[in-house]
């Protein structure tokens, strides 16, 4: 999957560090970050190569021994330009593919953060964590991480397909929904279930999580069987298509990317 970038280490423990001329500098605007592609993949500028264009720049993670450092938008120069985040899915390197949309995030939560929520004072970015702090009221702000489950829902060797309505994703894909105050992450599986395809579930199984930067989510995929009757209801402002689909039909290839292709391709080739 996209996060899985060993054997490199990805780091992102804050620290108050200073870049150096080999550290790497990522200009965020919107929903995008400037790269530079060539034959190998992407590469972010280093700060030796595009002076910022004032010090306000930000920390954000380490990979290895490279450290990354987040700025505001600059104008692109010479081969670089800007990248939507959604496009980082699939180029390579997948480590610097994975810091792209990662960046993205954290630019993305210090851009709708920069006023208090509490009392319309602007916020500052603290020095020893990953924080930013309203010095009017107290108020502390951490980034938003949003729960999610992605959920194969079997019937012997079949399995439940769906295709999302009014999305750019085509492809097969599994139930998925976020999580709801006050219930726990078994019932979200129950819930979304019942509420997009009408069928019931039981033997709920963990089977994987995976953080996804393209929509500030932590997914946690789950397995269950059929309880019941098979007969689907969509819910059609949520899907397209919903349908059973046996282990033999599927023809979905592993991509390396997403939890939802995983888990179908794990289902496919179980025996």
């Amino acid at each position: 999957m996209i996060h899985d970038i060993e054997p490199r280490n990805y780091d992102n423990f804050f620290r108050p560090e200073t870049p150096d001329a080999e550290s790497f500098i990522i200009f965020a605007k919107d929903n995008a970050v400037l790269v530079k592609e060539t034959e190998d993949g992407i590469l972010f500028p280093r700060f030796s190569e595009i002076e910022p264009p004032s010090p306000d720049y930000t920390y954000l993670f380490a990979i290895d021994n490279m450290k990354f450092f987040l700025a505001a938008a600059a104008e692109p120069e010479g081969d670089f330009k800007y990248l939507e985040r959604i496009e980082f899915r699939k180029k390579e390197p997948k480590h610097l593919s994975f810091a792209a949309a990662a960046a993205c995030q954290l630019h993305n939560w210090y851009t709708v953060n920069r006023y208090c929520g509490g009392c319309g004072k602007e916020t500052v970015r603290d020095k020893q964590e990953r924080m930013l702090r309203c010095e009017s009221c107290g108020n502390m702000i951490y980034p938003k991480i949003s729960p999610a489950v992605i959920v194969g829902v079997t019937d012997g060797d079949r399995l439940l397909l769906t295709k999302y309505a009014g999305r750019r994703y085509r492809n097969y894909a599994l139930i998925a929904g976020f999580s709801e105050i006050g219930e726990t992450i078994e019932q979200t599986v129950s819930r979304e279930v019942m509420e997009e395809a009408g069928v019931r579930v039981k033997n709920i199984r963990y089977y994987k999580s995976q953080p996804w930067p393209f929509s500030d989510s932590l997914l946690m995929g789950f397995f269950c069987d059929l309880d019941g009757s098979d007969k689907i209801v969509i819910d059609e402002t949520e899907l397209a298509e919903a349908e059973w689909i046996r282990r033999e039909d599927i023809d979905v290839v592993a991509d390396g990317i997403s939890l939802t292709n995983e888990m179908i391709v794990h289902f496919k080739e179980l025996k």
